[in-house]
């Protein structure tokens, strides 16, 4: 399952935090992202979890939430997905495009000068 939008920011709190409740969830989503309610937090929550993208502890009064993959994972499977559909599967094409599009800082050159580097040992 390819995760929405919405899926995605919760799917970060969770990376970023850790298992959390859904009151976390939202108090942090409505802090970082936008004003989001409660109840349509809680709702795209059990969706998520019926759609195996989150884990739910109910062994306490209070349910908390798990990532059921890794993040790393999860956002490869999404790259790979995009640069299959956008650059029929040329990682070479997105990142000309990315070059193309955005001013790379220097800092921003070199790590990836470096990055590189450590893929030709």
């Amino acid at each position: 399952m390819e995760p929405t939008k919405s899926e995605l920011e919760i799917l970060q709190v969770l990376w970023k935090h850790g298992p959390s409740t859904v009151r976390f969830v939202n108090d942090t989503l409505n802090e970082e992202k936008r004003q989001v309610q409660y109840s349509s937090t809680l709702k795209l929550m059990q969706i998520m979890a019926e759609k195996g993208l989150v884990t739910r502890d109910e062994s306490s009064m209070k349910h908390v939430y798990s990532p059921a993959e890794e993040e790393d994972k999860t956002k490869k499977k999404l790259l790979d997905r995009f640069v299959d559909s956008m650059y029929e599967g040329s990682a070479t094409s997105l990142v000309m495009q990315l070059f193309g599009n955005k001013n790379t800082s220097k800092k921003e050159l070199d790590e990836i000068k470096e990055f590189l580097k450590k893929l030709d040992q």
